[in-house]
């Protein structure tokens, strides 16, 4: 199962955008992103592309969402497996957390 990471969105230098996830920054492409963006705005992740923005309103209950997920996950839990994946990821490429 694939499943997409939320983040703020930190700087856009054209279509690529540093991204912060939970503190790990990361870059990421803006050509499927569904609308325009801005720092400060959220996105969707998937595979180091935006796919979509996520609306200011939303944003509270996704990352109350995520951080649920990933707190009351096992290891076994293939959804939390997943935003571990993008986080370890992102600490690989040499963005450690802040």
């Amino acid at each position: 199962m694939c499943l997409g990471v939320p983040g703020r969105i930190v700087s856009v230098e054209g279509l690529v955008a540093t991204v912060d996830f939970w503190g790990v920054q990361r870059q990421v492409r803006l050509e499927l992103v569904d609308e325009p963006v801005q720092p400060g705005d959220y996105i969707l992740n998937h595979v180091g592309f935006a796919i979509r923005r996520i609306h200011e309103e939303d944003i509270e209950g996704t990352l109350e969402l995520y951080e649920q997920l990933l707190k009351a996950s096992g290891e076994d839990d293939l959804m939390a497996a997943d935003v571990r994946g993008e986080l370890d990821a992102a600490r690989e490429q040499g963005r450690e957390p802040r």
